[in-house]
C-alpha cells in the first residue's frame, strides 16, 4: 500500500488519520539495525523474514505492553515480528531504555525484532503534533501516525498481517486504534490485513509477567507532553505556596 495517505481521512470523531508533514507518512526508513532472530549466529534481513502465510508484522511501543500481545498472536498460529518505532517517546535516552526493554522481550519469546530507529527525530515529531498538542488529538494522532507507519514497512517487506501491542494499553484511545487499523487494512490494495485483538483483558498478566522477566516499566507514556502532565500537581502546588 502506499505511505502516502493523507488526514483528509477521519473517523467518527473527527479525528484526523495519516501524519502529514512527518517524514514517515510519505517514506518509511530502512530499518537502521538488521533484525536480530534470538538464537541465530547471524541477524536476518528484514527483507528475509516474512516466509509464512500468516506472517504478522507487531509494532510494539515497549516491552511489558508487548509481551501479552506477542504471546497471544503466537498462540493463534501467527509467525510473528516485532517492529519498534516510536518518535514519540522522548527524551531519547528513554526512547533507548524502551528499546532495551522491547529487545528483552523479543529474546524471551524467541521472535524476530526490527528497529526502526533513524524514524526518531524530536525537531519533526514535535513539528507535526504542532497545533493538535493537547489531548485527546494528540493521542489520536501520536498512535495512528505510527499504525500507518506499520502499514506501509509490513507492505514494504511483504507481511501478510499488521498489528499493535498499542491495543493493550488501558491508556490509549482503544477505538481510534482500531479504526485506523481497519480503514488502513481496506485502503491497502493487496496489502497486509490488519488484526484487531482487546489485549487490554491481559493487562495484569502483562504487569506480572513483565515485573518477572524485570524488564524496564516506564512512568509516563512516552512523549515529552505526557512526562510534563507527571508533574503538573506538584508545580501547581508549588506556584500556590509562592502566592
Amino acid at each position: 500500500m502506499s505511505g502516502n495517505i493523507r488526514s483528509s481521512v477521519t473517523n467518527a470523531n473527527g479525528t484526523a488519520f495519516g501524519k502529514p508533514d512527518f517524514p514517515e507518512a510519505a517514506d518509511v526508513h530502512t530499518p537502521s539495525l538488521a533484525a536480530t532472530t534470538p538464537g541465530c549466529a547471524t541477524p536476518a534481513a528484514p527483507e528475509k523474514l516474512p516466509r509464512h502465510s500468516r506472517s504478522l508484522l507487531l509494532h510494539v511501543c515497549c516491552g511489558p505492553c508487548a509481551i501479552m500481545p506477542a504471546t497471544r498472536l503466537l498462540d493463534e498460529g501467527f509467525a510473528v515480528t516485532v517492529w519498534y518505532m516510536n518518535p514519540n517517546i522522548h527524551p531519547l535516552s528513554e526512547y533507548l531504555r524502551r528499546r532495551d526493554a522491547a529487545t528483552e522481550c523479543a529474546r524471551h519469546l524467541g521472535i524476530p525484532i526490527v528497529y526502526d530507529d533513524a524514524s526518531w527525530d524530536i525537531t519533526a515529531w514535535l513539528r507535526a503534533v504542532a497545533g493538535r498538542d493537547a489531548a485527546p488529538q494528540r493521542c489520536a494522532y501520536c498512535c495512528t501516525s505510527r499504525i500507518e507507519a506499520a502499514f506501509a514497512t509490513a507492505a514494504r517487506l511483504g507481511f501478510a498481517f499488521v498489528s499493535s501491542s498499542l491495543l493493550y494499553s488501558r491508556y490509549q484511545p482503544h477505538e481510534v486504534i482500531r479504526e485506523a487499523g481497519a480503514w488502513l487494512a481496506q485502503a491497502a490494495d493487496a496489502g497486509p490485513d490488519f488484526v484487531y485483538r482487546d489485549f487490554r483483558a491481559d493487562w495484569q498478566e502483562g504487569i506480572d509477567r513483565s515485573k518477572s522477566l524485570e524488564l524496564y516499566r516506564q512512568p509516563y507514556c512516552g512523549c515529552i507532553y505526557s512526562e510534563a502532565e507527571r508533574y503538573e500537581k506538584k508545580l501547581a502546588r508549588l506556584i500556590k505556596n509562592n502566592l
